[in-house]
């Protein structure tokens, strides 16, 4: 497959952040390498103003990456940034796929998700790969 390289933004929330290299680390054995511009407690924002955070942080973030991967875990259905993120990235024409965190497969996913994902999969590298490309 060689080795290919993507800009993402992963959509998830605050408290799942230790799930991200891991995410990483299966596409990268799998051949992907990614560059994620997503918001972490790596890249923390002090910004309090909701309009502020979408236009100066996720906005341009979002619109760097070619697709938003959705990290999924029982929590992530409820949040309203995953949900708004999921929403900017369909008006921008970006691919969108779900991804369950390992041992989650099953959970309920974001509304916003469900009416605009090309893919929700599995922990399986192929297919996360295969969904993204």
């Amino acid at each position: 497959m060689g080795n290919q390289n993507k800009d993402v933004f992963i959509s998830h929330i605050h408290e799942d952040d230790a799930g991200l290299k891991p995410l990483k680390d299966l596409l990268a054995k799998n051949g992907m390498t990614v560059r994620d511009s997503s918001i972490n407690s790596d890249k923390p924002n002090n910004a309090t103003s909701p309009d502020y955070i979408k236009q100066n942080y996720l906005a341009p973030a979002i619109k760097w990456a070619s697709t938003l991967i959705v990290y999924i875990t029982p929590e992530t259905k409820d949040s309203y940034w995953v949900n708004w993120e999921i929403e900017y990235a369909h008006k921008q024409g970006k691919t969108i796929v779900g991804v369950w965190e390992y041992g989650c497969q099953g959970c309920e996913i974001p509304e916003a998700l469900d009416a605009y994902g090309n893919a929700v999969v599995g922990w399986q590298g192929n297919k996360i790969i295969n969904a993204i490309n």
